[in-house]
């Protein structure tokens, strides 16, 4: 199959693609809703513990990076061939919903109130020298950002650059003005001149590093293009594309995000479940679980496993008071390569209601703050994040991310790219 690019809008799907974690599959690229770029990893079904066989194309995603084109070194060129065949999908967007887009070294992500981020990198098989990100709100009159980072790695330098200058088409554009966490952010006239050239054939240059980094223009009509779809500019002044003459006033107001109110509990140590309590439990568990919800506690209570009683014990079951009417249950899920995830359920103190699933995948849990961390690869220079807040009653999901293309800039990845965000109030 031959496309030129991805794409992909909608809202997050963990049941399919917390498996490409789970077994520590790591692809090039992982997208969820079974898209996938190329040919998956083997073509031979695999046996899970659970004993249910899964296709190896269905793992060809990742938890919480369905939403991102991941780019492995030694699948580059590969990577740089997938193309998508389709012309753009239209911009409406529900209020929960996100989308992205990827093409050759640039990539979009738009979150749910239709703020839009696009990534540039460079050209490299072992990974890229920096990155470019264009951030721009939604709605009628809103001008693009640009800001800067540069790949340390590798580098052997023990101090931080002391002046990075923006060179288009070997012209000097000035200096780029730093911050104090690493990044360089662009004037409005030095964004505007290198959106230009990288909309055509000119040359974008970074120099002042330990080495030059010339940002690619692959792939960056493409994706500045979607920028404008999503955003409803396509023919005004304003588009970054394809300008026209259709009255700014035309472009969509941003989405309001979602607000939650933020109950923050105290910090009560948690304690495992008895036995008589997880006999009580068990029947409501196995009722709501499939093997793929938590294939670790699904198989120790199909199986009557010992689910352990000691803190030692890896799938041990623990509860934590959520206040005087709450309480979350929690026990290990899966176990990867370098990823686990944490099964949390709400549930009435007394353990009589039904267990409430929040999440399959997180990695901890302190002051009524769900969050997950998960890597894309070993080497951890990208990762996707989320975050779920209690209310009083239940935990909503508050802000979900990632960090972009694993491209060997940065330890702990290279940008914040939200897919979902929200307005947090404390609760009064």
């Amino acid at each position: 199959m031959s496309i030129t690019g991805l794409f992909l809008n909608g809202s997050s799907n963990y049941s399919l693609c917390s498996l490409g974690l789970k077994f520590g599959i790591t692809p090039a690229s992982l997208l969820s809703h079974r898209v996938y770029t190329g040919a998956p990893p083997q073509s031979a079904n695999l046996r899970t513990r659970t004993g249910s066989t899964i296709p190896r194309s269905s793992l060809y995603c990742g938890e919480h990076f369905h939403y991102s084109l991941m780019r492995y070194p030694m699948n580059h060129k590969k990577i740089a061939a997938i193309i998508l065949a389709s012309s753009f999908v239209s911009s409406a967007m529900a209020q929960d919903e996100w989308v992205s887009f990827a093409h050759k070294n640039w990539e979009l992500v738009c979150d749910n109130t239709h703020t839009c981020r696009a990534a540039g990198y460079s050209n490299g098989e072992e990974g890229s020298t920096g990155s470019v990100l264009i951030t721009r709100l939604a709605g009628p009159g809103t001008q693009p950002t640009g800001a800067v980072t540069l790949a340390d790695i590798e580098s052997n330098e023990s101090s931080p650059v002391p002046k990075l200058t923006l060179w288009i088409n070997d012209k000097l554009m000035g200096n780029v003005q730093p911050t104090q966490d690493g990044i360089w952010h662009l004037s409005t006239s030095q964004t505007q001149a290198l959106l230009k050239t990288v909309n055509g054939s000119g040359k974008v240059e970074f120099k002042g590093g330990p080495v030059s980094f010339v940002l690619s223009g692959d792939g960056a009509t493409a994706v500045l293009l979607k920028m404008d779809d999503v955003q409803g500019r396509i023919g005004t002044p304003g588009a970054l594309t394809k300008k026209g003459d259709k009255p700014e006033s035309s472009v969509p107001a941003a989405i309001p995000a979602p607000v939650i109110q933020w109950v923050k509990v105290s910090d009560v140590p948690e304690r495992l479940l008895t036995a008589p309590e997880i006999a009580a439990l068990k029947p409501k568990l196995l009722a709501m679980l499939k093997p793929d919800d938590c294939e670790h506690l699904w198989f120790d209570l199909k199986n009557n496993s010992d689910l352990g009683t000691s803190a030692d014990h890896e799938d041990a079951l623990t509860l934590t008071p959520l206040g005087n009417d709450h309480a979350l249950i929690s026990t290990l899920c899966w176990r990867a390569a370098y990823n686990q995830g944490y099964g949390y359920w709400v549930i009435d103190n007394a353990l009589k209601t039904d267990p409430v699933l929040v999440t399959n995948s997180a990695s901890g849990y302190s002051q009524g703050v769900i969050s997950l961390g998960q890597r894309g690869r070993g080497l951890g220079d990208c990762f996707s994040t989320a975050r779920w807040l209690w209310d009083g009653e239940t935990f909503h999901k508050s802000r979900e991310a990632t960090t972009g293309m694993c491209s060997y800039i940065h330890l702990g990845g290279t940008w914040d790219l939200p897919t979902f965000v929200t307005e947090v109030k404390p609760a009064l």
